[in-house]
């Protein structure tokens, strides 16, 4: 099911919806789903043996943020309106299950209640019972059939091939007690492809550890370094006493 459609079908019986009963294996990605007032091409609730919901489900990175609201009671024209505002959210979902063809390892799906806990990185990493993969290789996952009801949540990148790995960074500094600038991670892969994060923003002091969650677009199994860079516009002589004391990098269990 691909961002399986809302209207008209949220909130009504199996029986003339999706659902788990209408196939051995009912795999689900909902991309443009919304709660009413806000309309969305997509349904909300779960409708299959796995629902995964990259980016919350609901607006994807790289298309427009707006959501419509109903401004009146024709429904053509509610539909209408939702198409043309939520059809690049809506498409997303069969874009991400082409690239989790060629990228099988980069659309991890984790166990949540809510996206907010996801973003706080509540449900990373995997249980013991490890986490499906969102799209052409989500029925590989053993537990398939037992979670019904189970809602997976994941973040992508905004644009094509749209897969991430989800990071775990502890930074630990040493040095100076306290200053301000940036400190950012830059991700290099064997074919000279770089993204760079933001772990740390604003006052740094050696006391405290940094931890950020980042879905970095680079391939772990095809890194082939991770540059750990101070932003080079502070200029202060403190600066150069600043340095990191650790830098641990979880990815999985690695």
């Amino acid at each position: 099911g691909l961002d399986p459609a809302g209207p008209c079908f949220e909130g009504t019986p199996p029986l003339v919806r999706l659902d788990p009963s209408d196939a051995s294996f009912v795999d689900i990605i909902h991309s443009n789903a919304a709660h009413f007032p806000a309309i969305g091409l997509g349904m909300y609730n779960t409708t299959g043996h796995l629902d995964f919901y990259p980016n919350g489900g609901s607006v994807m990175p790289g298309c427009t943020n707006l959501i419509a609201e109903p401004k009146q009671n024709d429904f053509e024209a509610v539909i209408a309106e939702a198409t043309a505002i939520g059809g690049c959210h809506h498409s997303r979902s069969h874009e991400f299950y082409c690239a989790s063809i060629l990228y099988p390892d980069g659309f991890l799906g984790y166990p949540c209640e809510k996206y907010d806990l996801l973003k706080a990185g509540e449900c990373f990493p995997c249980p013991k019972e490890g986490c499906p993969m969102m799209g052409h290789y989500a029925d590989q996952f053993p537990a398939k059939l037992e979670r019904v009801n189970q809602k997976y949540f994941l973040n992508t990148a905004a644009d094509a091939p749209f897969a991430t790995w989800r990071q775990k960074v502890f930074i630990k500094l040493s040095g100076a007690k306290k200053m301000r600038g940036d400190i950012n991670l830059v991700f290099h892969d064997r074919e000279g492809n770089t993204k760079e994060y933001e772990v740390a923003s604003g006052v740094l002091s050696q006391d405290q550890v940094y931890t950020k969650y980042l879905d970095v677009e680079i391939n772990p199994k095809n890194t082939k370094k991770i540059e750990f860079l101070w932003n080079k516009a502070v200029f202060s002589l403190l600066w150069a006493r600043l340095g990191a004391e650790t830098v641990n990098i979880t990815h999985g269990e690695d």
